[in-house]
């Protein structure tokens, strides 16, 4: 049987919205660890840095689909059983939000050390030093390798597929195997489906970077 555009397109949607459903929970659980982890590497306790130094090279260091792979299917082994979704999140959250504590860290470190000591002249705390001057400068340098390693993520998300999260990939792979002879287009139209998701993101960071730019100006 010889499929049409309107057969493919529902499925693929659906697939679409579980994608962009992982990607947006991914994006802010990987935020939320690397400007923890990025500040934690700064920290003057020698603790907090080691505890933070051991997180980030792990999980840099693991396979984001093995490690998905343990939380999903070894987990619960020893009680503790998530659902789909909560086990991609997690997975592709921690292994982000390894290579975006980096990015916080060089970033803040890149911020010059006048502006630092123009804070402690001015008597503040180092709360206010960070959250006031120090991170509005380090966010603005953050945003480009930010908005990479998001498109990065965004194409981790077929990883899902192998935990049978009907994704994008999953949709598709279903679609291949009933119309075998639309693998090219099926394939086709899933490679332009993500290429747009990731112009997306590139367009939303380049408008967040004139608006921070025209702001600092």
């Amino acid at each position: 049987m010889q499929p049409t555009w309107s057969a493919l397109f529902p499925l693929l949607l659906e697939g679409l919205e579980i994608t962009l459903q992982v990607a947006a929970l991914s994006a802010v659980v990987s935020l939320a660890i690397a400007v923890a982890a990025g500040l934690c590497r700064l920290s003057k306790w020698a603790v907090v840095r080691g505890a933070a130094t051991v997180y980030v090279e792990f999980f840099r260091g693991v396979s984001l689909l093995v490690l998905m792979f343990w939380i999903y299917f070894a987990l619960p082994f020893v009680g503790i059983n998530l659902p789909k979704l909560a086990a991609a999140v997690l997975a592709i959250g921690l292994n982000y939000g390894a290579y975006g504590s980096e990015i916080v860290r060089s970033s803040i470190l890149a911020v010059p050390k006048g502006q630092w000591e123009a804070a402690i002249a001015l008597n503040m705390s180092p709360m206010q030093r960070m959250w006031r001057i120090v991170f509005p400068q380090a966010f603005i340098r953050m945003l480009p390798p930010l908005g990479n390693l998001l498109i990065e993520l965004i194409k981790a998300t077929s990883l899902v597929y192998f935990i049978t999260l009907s994704d994008l990939t999953y949709q598709a792979m279903i679609l291949r195997n009933n119309f075998l002879t639309w693998t090219p287009q099926i394939f086709g139209l899933l490679l332009v489906i993500y290429f747009v998701l990731s112009c997306c993101v590139s367009l939303i960071v380049r408008f967040a970077e004139r608006r921070l730019a025209a702001w600092r100006s």
